[in-house]
């Protein structure tokens, strides 16, 4: 009917996979007033509100955020990674590049993806909490559901005010009118005053991929982070105090324990998207689109590993950034690619060595062994397309770092060195003499390379709007925003463009 009900639909067809330790039964429709009576029907309509985070593909856009394109669209428009094309793959009508120099318009389907992953889990929460309220639960028994619901749909809404900022504010299952942008300052409203709200009803302690009082306090700390970009006004005093609520955590001693196949079991985990191949879930197959065709081979003798797309990589310069010293190198692949069964180096077909560079020598015509590759999450020999690592949303480390940039930002960096040294001391480096913002910035994309936080990360030191490689030309501000896609455009006239496109 119309674009409400697109959503919604989209909400009830494409989310019936269930999260990994639930046994769900999605239902679309409530049949009486005695459904939700149980524990078990509660935790099926709430599980379907997880499910959504792990996204969906169909017809018109892979829409995800732990790989195509909505991972993509954050990594690409930064500084830290590029997908060139490599003679006749990769090229898809030019959008990477376009998301890389900042050229893109509102067609690209990668912004497109991520506009539709958003709303797609919106109206998913929307319609559950519609049948929680229809359900026979009391008022009381209904308020901490709704607001573990309302804080997942504040967390789409964050990604929303950061990626287009001026976007509808849609909280109505039953209502059908077209909605209308909000301003990107009641965006940002509206996202505090859920989360605010909310908080004193969320389990107070940890609970692995469930939304507790820390992960509402992590998502706000980023609101408050980033509130001087999104709405001009500075909070920075705001985020240091929410970040100290947030407690029971630690840094892994390796960060890498963060990214294993089995990672539920880091203590600095704060929000993860559960996946298990064994559970059919989909949509974690981030490491498949970086690695050569050929990588098969350094992985297994036997070759004993999915096909891999040769696509993502570093942007030139990145690699160099670290120190030799810094453990954290290790997530970039660089270097000759040897074969396990032969012992020699990989030979592409082109008759030439497997070995990743960090030049890159054109955006546009990219040689097949150029560029470092994404080497973050574990990857082992009979692992499948359908990855096991759960897929890191916020984690411990990100919490340091923003107090530390806070007290930078508000005049005191002695106040940021101790958790500065934290980060540090695990990536076997020194923290320098002096923390400035140029520091915090690069300390920044090595320590969160490849977790989908760079753009924003850009944007909040400036770094977004300058050249840099592949992209010659400063960027105007008001692409600190994209464009809201055409086809929503198209479906909705209530719908206004965003400024300067």
């Amino acid at each position: 009917m119309k674009i409400k009900i697109s959503l919604l639909l989209l909400g009830g067809i494409l989310f019936s996979s269930s999260c990994t330790n639930l046994d769900e039964e999605l239902y679309d429709r409530v049949q009486d007033n005695n459904f939700g009576q149980t524990p078990k029907e509660i935790e099926t309509l709430v599980g379907g509100a997880y499910s959504s985070l792990r996204g969906f593909a169909d017809e018109i856009s892979n829409n995800w955020p732990a790989s195509e394109y909505v991972f993509f669209l954050n990594e690409v428009a930064s500084d830290e990674a590029i997908i060139p094309t490599r003679g006749t793959d990769w090229y898809d009508g030019g959008q990477y590049i376009q998301a890389h120099r900042h050229t893109w318009d509102a067609q690209n389907k990668m912004i497109l993806s991520a506009w539709r992953y958003n709303y797609a889990g919106i109206s998913k929460i929307n319609s559950i909490i519609y049948q929680i309220d229809k359900s026979g639960l009391t008022e009381d028994a209904k308020t901490p559901i709704y607001a573990e619901l309302r804080a997942v749909r504040a967390y789409y809404y964050y990604n929303l005010l950061d990626l287009f900022g001026n976007v509808p504010i849609i909280t109505d299952f039953e209502d059908l009118d077209l909605p209308s942008n909000s301003t990107r300052a009641e965006v940002f409203q509206f996202v505090e005053q859920e989360l605010l709200e909310t908080i004193p009803y969320l389990p107070s302690g940890k609970v692995y991929s469930k939304f507790t009082q820390h992960v509402a306090n992590a998502i706000l700390a980023r609101l408050y982070l980033n509130a001087e970009s999104f709405i001009g006004t500075p909070r920075w005093q705001d985020c240091i105090e929410v970040c100290q609520k947030i407690s029971g955590y630690t840094l892994e001693p390796d960060i890498f324990a963060n990214f294993a196949t089995n990672n539920e079991t880091s203590g600095e985990s704060i929000l993860a998207i559960p996946y298990a191949n064994d559970a059919g879930t989909l949509g974690n197959y981030m490491s498949s689109m970086s690695y050569h065709y050929l990588q098969r081979f350094a992985v297994s003798p036997t070759g004993d590993y999915p096909w891999s797309a040769n696509g993502m990589c570093a942007t030139p310069g990145v690699y160099s950034t670290f120190e030799d010293a810094d453990r954290r190198k290790a997530a970039m692949l660089q270097g000759d690619q040897i074969n396990l069964a032969t012992g020699s180096v990989i030979i592409m077909d082109s008759g030439e060595p497997l070995s990743y560079t960090e030049d890159v020598s054109n955006l546009e015509d990219c040689k097949q062994n150029e560029g470092v590759r994404l080497n973050k999450y574990e990857i082992n020999a009979g692992d499948q397309w359908e990855r096991d690592n759960d897929f890191v949303l916020i984690r411990y480390a990100e919490i340091l770092m923003m107090q530390a940039e806070c007290y930078v930002r508000l005049g005191s960096p002695d106040l940021a060195r101790p958790f500065i040294d934290q980060i540090t001391a695990r990536a076997g480096v020194e923290t320098p003499a002096t923390i400035d913002l140029d520091y915090l910035d690069k300390e920044l994309l090595r320590e969160f390379l490849f977790e989908g936080k760079r753009r924003t990360d850009n944007i909040r030191f400036g770094t977004f709007f300058q050249p840099w490689w592949g992209n010659p030309n400063a960027t105007p501000a008001y692409r600190a925003i994209f464009p809201i896609p055409q086809q929503e455009l198209d479906k909705n006239s209530n719908l206004q463009q965003n400024p300067g496109y």
